[in-house]
């Protein structure tokens, strides 16, 4: 053991005898400097400031701050949480302050795609509204915004249901909380959907919400994403903050791409939205509602005509449409001879069977089909302008009659102030005599 000059060992009672150095004045320094060893650290102790909170633990634990350059992507990074308690993340968000450059809006969106796309791409985007804001008309406007930022951001994938599902196929990774964890089961009643719907379709085709301008993410103030610190927070709506990408993949000329047009089905929106179900799923359930419908009819409404009974003029459904064949089939049972014509529209129906179709019930007959056995012959045809079916399937139209033209009136004499003409007078039409029939008509 080292023992300093001047120091006595323990004595024999083992307890350590004082330090002096014979020197009253230095033995006084040590003494000081000694007593300050020993304040300095308890006034330390007692006057330092607490020990950090959760929220400040998690500023050692959030993504670095950098500014990518436009060479360089930035990464979609997945939703992780710090672990904060609601009032702690409130806090937290509350000491990031608000960016202070300018907030331009973003261009209108316009959707390009198909149809069947359009209708995929509003089923995905009025879900996003309605599960990640609510029944918030102004939230669910600022919802809708983002998800079209991003479709046009090159990070993300270039459709509405491609971003909005992005990653939903894992727990951990999906970039809307709602597609992973299982708040679809929970599925909202139509009044809900019809107001949802309203505000995607409206961004789909060019609204805009301006006070969320290029956001990308966004997140409630009661979580602190790892993200959040590395982002420019641009705005609050309600309980929600928006944030874009600092540099220059937050300005506009980032948005630069468009959507492809081509949405993709998303299995877990099949089981109500026919858009989302395979063909061949959605072939089979039309089917079975087809048929259950064509059953559900009663035998009076599927009477053959009075002159003829293997003809049958009926009027349908065009909501229907699926079950008119099976219709057919039902109501010529097992006739080896059978036709059967339907119109939607009831003032069309012939009186009876016998007749000849006018020019316009031709046109407006919806689906006919004719069996003919003894001739091997069975067809379906259907009123494609109506409802379209492939080609074989549809019904010739009948070429309608155009009208010719009045002929234009000619002067006899020809045209006025040509001197020099000579023309052979009009014969001037025989006095005739009035039969006895033709007075009485008279």
């Amino acid at each position: 053991m080292l023992v300093s000059p001047g120091a006595r060992a323990p004595d024999s009672s083992g307890v350590r005898a004082p330090l002096g150095t014979g020197s009253r004045v230095l033995d006084g320094v040590l003494a000081a400097v000694a007593l300050a060893a020993v304040l300095v650290p308890a006034w330390a102790v007692t006057h330092a400031p607490p020990m950090p909170a959760q929220g400040d633990r998690a500023m050692r634990h959030a993504v670095p701050r950098r500014v990518l350059p436009p060479a360089e992507l930035p990464a979609v990074e997945p939703i992780e949480f710090q672990d904060m308690t609601p009032d702690e993340a409130r806090a937290f968000n509350a000491s990031i302050p608000f960016h202070a450059g300018p907030n331009p809006a973003a261009r209108p969106f316009r959707f390009g795609g198909a149809d069947e796309d359009r209708a995929r791409a509003s089923d995905c985007l009025s879900a996003a509204v309605l599960y990640e804001a609510g029944d918030d008309p102004e939230g669910q406007k600022a919802v809708a915004q983002v998800v079209l930022n991003r479709v046009r951001h090159p990070a993300f994938p270039k459709t509405v249901c491609g971003v909005v599902f992005q990653g939903s196929e894992r727990t951990t990774g999906c970039q809307f909380t709602f597609t992973c964890d299982g708040a679809l089961a929970r599925w909202y009643s139509e009044p809900f959907w019809e107001r949802a719907r309203k505000v995607a379709d409206a961004a789909l085709a060019g609204a805009v919400y301006r006070p969320v301008g290029h956001a990308t993410h966004y997140h409630t103030d009661w979580v602190v994403p790892y993200w959040s610190s590395s982002l420019d927070k641009i705005v609050a709506v309600h309980t929600h903050l928006f944030f874009r990408w600092t540099g220059w993949w937050g300005t506009p000329p980032a948005f630069r791409f468009t959507a492809t047009g081509t949405e993709p089905r998303v299995t877990q929106l099949a089981a109500h939205f026919d858009a989302h179900k395979l063909p061949e799923v959605l072939a089979a359930e039309t089917q079975a509602l087809a048929m259950q419908k064509a059953m559900a009819l009663p035998d009076s409404a599927l009477k053959p005509s009075a002159d003829d009974p293997n003809t049958f003029l009926i009027h349908v459904d065009a909501k229907d449409a699926a079950s008119f064949p099976i219709l057919a089939d039902r109501a010529c049972g097992e006739r080896p001879y059978c036709k059967f014509m339907s119109w939607t529209d009831p003032r069309q129906l012939p009186a009876s069977a016998k007749g000849t179709l006018s020019p316009q019930q031709l046109t407006s007959m919806s689906f006919s089909y004719l069996r003919d056995r003894p001739r091997n012959l069975e067809r379906a045809l259907w009123n494609c302008a109506d409802f379209p079916q492939p080609k074989p399937q549809c019904m010739r139209r009948a070429p309608q009659p155009i009208a010719s033209p009045a002929p234009s009136a000619v002067a006899e004499d020809g045209p006025t102030g040509l001197s020099g003409v000579r023309r052979k007078p009009a014969p001037q039409p025989a006095a005739s005599v009035a039969t006895p029939e033709a007075r009485v008509a008279s």
